[in-house]
């Protein structure tokens, strides 16, 4: 490791963002305020907000596809009625705007939870109005992103489309060659490649823009340089972030057994589950503030006053000169 860069942990950002999550959530104890950081947690879709659409054909005979030859289903007013087809598009036009909404208010929620975690205060609307800015920067590089990665898609879908063309040919109906396989195999770890970068750099970009106040286009480059420099430390943190989320979610399946389900639903898991999420998200900037100070979220940050003596920051590995 460079002498000039600092010394990144993992261990010790996550035991101090133990102790600033008993501080945010515990001392004191506050329900008032521990529901309204699960609601900036739910905002961020930092638990329960997976969308799960489940597909169970019907066994009817109008909806039996098997029976119904191709000619009938389509040219037959009992089989295809007239109004079908604008009620699939109307469905997807909803489905894609509610999609689009969730994605600007989660734009706009990350950085409420954020803020909620990093000034121990229980609020929504001062933060949603003032990282109005970083919010909706957010939200338009998420656009991006999406249809980028739809182009990408089908780029991929042609690349190993066109193998499966030019090699099948020659063999059996069922196998595809080895030629094949190995193009669907290397684009697939590609796009993994890719997915795992993105997904990592977008994370961090939260933590610049909130410190910064700055706009997605230069986060993105500035947390990819750093990715890119040093991408052992970011490795490590993945790699646990990975056993910690298996842990979140076992929990959260428990927690939803015990309950009848109840607690598996968005909002109520959230409020379950809320020390293990505050404290994820701050061993997230805890860590990453150890790059330097200019990732350091509570950088001139003024902690609002406690009833008690005043509690400090967490602590943070200095650079080592």
């Amino acid at each position: 490791m460079n002498g000039d860069s600092p010394k990144i942990e993992i261990f010790a950002p996550f035991g101090a963002a133990y102790e600033w999550m008993k501080i945010v959530l515990f001392k004191p104890f506050d329900i008032g305020k521990w529901l309204v950081i699960a609601f900036a947690a739910f905002l961020s879709g930092a638990w329960g907000n997976n969308f799960s659409f489940n597909y169970r054909g019907w066994r009817g005979n109008t909806w039996n596809f098997q029976s119904a030859t191709p000619h009938n289903f389509w040219t037959t007013s009992e089989s295809a009625p007239a109004w079908l087809v604008p009620l699939i598009i109307a469905i997807f036009v909803v489905a894609f705007v509610l999609i689009l909404l969730f994605m600007w208010v989660s734009s706009r929620g990350r950085f409420i939870f954020v803020d909620c975690v990093v000034k121990n205060r229980a609020a929504i609307g001062a933060p949603w109005r003032e990282f109005r800015r970083e919010g909706n920067s957010f939200f338009l590089f998420n656009l991006v992103i999406l249809f980028s990665a739809m182009v990408m898609i089908a780029v991929l879908l042609l690349v190993i489309a066109l193998p499966l063309g030019l090699f099948a040919g020659d063999r059996h109906s069922n196998g595809i060659g080895a030629i094949a396989v190995f193009a669907i195999i290397f684009v697939g770890l590609l796009w993994l490649g890719f997915a795992v970068f993105f997904a990592v750099v977008t994370n961090f970009m939260i933590a610049v823009m909130y410190a910064r106040r700055c706009r997605a286009g230069e986060a993105f480059r500035d947390v990819s340089k750093l990715v890119l420099n040093r991408p052992g430390p970011f490795i490590l943190f993945i790699l646990f972030c990975f056993v910690l989320a298996l842990a979140l979610i076992i929990c959260g399946t428990l927690l939803a057994c015990m309950t009848c389900c109840i607690g598996g639903l968005p909002y109520v898991s959230t409020v379950l589950l809320l020390p293990a999420i505050v404290w994820l998200l701050a061993f997230k900037l805890l860590f990453f503030r150890q790059f330097g100070p200019q990732y350091d979220v509570w950088a001139g940050v003024a902690i609002p006053e406690s009833p008690g003596p005043a509690e400090p920051l967490p602590p943070v590995q200095p650079p080592i000169a």
